[in-house]
């Protein structure tokens, strides 16, 4: 928050009053300096980061987040795998379901603001200023603007509100995610609360679990994967929550297989009429579920529909939920698939 003219002239005067403070040339300005510079080397503060081309810099650790919905629980996970519940006064987010025993019990349990949402499940601009937060997260710029009814990034600092936007938010394309972007997820949240050490041992874990499953996969016959979201519409084709690019692409290949229809388009998503699905080998089918409490019975129709896809035969897929998108729990997802598609190697 900018500090006012009446302000800046008060401490400006205060300062003329005390040459030794002031003065550049004082062995006192090189002490207070040296103090000054501890103190933040053991606090951690103040942080700055780049985001989205915008410098958010923090002065201490955020008391009262707000999480936005974006159709994500990646920010939400992210605080509770960090310990940073408590921090959480508004969550939007919930997949209804988590490969972390737990994780969607205490995300239902966080605080909601009491907020009324607008068409897009979201929290519009004037109840956020009513949460009155000094951090707001959002999966990608679409959660600050303006057109959309939202408080800008802005408008939040006016307030004295800090913002972020998760990685490859910035242009709203997660066509490129990959893990790693998972991984500066947590070490962001963890450079912003403090707790970076926490962040690098999440990441550690992550990395060994990670690296355990793709040596023992390493020379297997890589599977044709299927990856979409349950009784989800996204698009004008029968199939349209099929996806083709980002995060499960490098989750796959990590778990030693492919995504079956990676070639469709350069987008996320596929949008697929049902005879482009049923002319492509499916060797094994991942359902992620969004709110949806019987994925396995959505996974067992696909397969009926389908009986000549391997997968089909072999009854070959698995269900998963939060672990598959961008978040603390990628190696969940590639432990699973990977024993799934290669069970004699894990």
């Amino acid at each position: 928050m900018s500090i006012n003219r009446p302000a800046a002239t008060a401490l400006a005067a205060a300062c003329c009053l005390f040459t030794v403070a002031c003065g550049a040339s004082s062995s006192g300005d090189k002490a207070s300096a040296g103090t000054t510079r501890a103190a933040a080397s053991k606090t951690g503060y103040p942080v700055t980061l780049d985001n989205c081309g915008q410098k958010e810099t923090f002065t201490k650790a955020p008391s009262r987040v707000v999480v936005m919905n974006g159709a994500s629980v990646a920010e939400v996970s992210t605080l509770l795998a960090l310990g940073l519940g408590d921090r959480i006064v508004a969550n939007q987010q919930g997949y209804g379901m988590s490969e972390v025993p737990g994780r969607a019990t205490a995300i239902k349990k966080l605080p909601t603001g009491n907020v009324k949402l607008n068409e897009a499940y979201d929290i519009p601009r004037e109840a956020m200023f009513g949460l009155r937060p000094d951090l707001v997260l959002s999966v990608t710029t679409y959660g600050f603007d303006q057109k959309n009814g939202f408080a800008t990034r802005e408008q939040l600092k006016q307030v004295g509100a800090n913002s972020y936007v998760s990685p490859q938010g910035c242009d709203d394309d997660p066509s490129r995610m990959t893990v790693a972007d998972s991984y500066r997820l947590l070490r962001d949240m963890g450079k912003i609360f403090n707790v970076s050490d926490r962040a690098e041992k999440l990441i550690a874990a992550s990395e060994k679990n990670i690296a355990a499953v793709s040596d023992k996969v390493k020379g297997e016959k890589k599977p044709k994967v299927m990856v979409l979201f349950s009784n989800m519409s996204m698009g004008s084709n029968d199939f349209s929550s099929i996806l083709a690019n980002g995060i499960v692409n490098d989750i796959l290949a990590k778990a030693g297989a492919t995504n079956a229809f990676s070639t469709t388009t350069k987008a996320t998503f596929a949008d697929l009429s049902k005879e482009k699905v049923a002319a492509t080998d499916v060797d094994a089918v991942v359902v992620i579920s969004y709110n949806d409490p019987n994925p396995a019975a959505y996974a067992k129709k696909l397969l009926k529909e389908f009986p000549q896809w391997p997968a089909a035969k072999t009854n070959t897929y698995v269900t998963l939920s939060d672990s598959m998108y961008l978040g603390p729990s990628n190696d969940l997802a590639v432990q699973k698939v990977a024993k799934m598609l290669h069970p004699d190697a894990l």
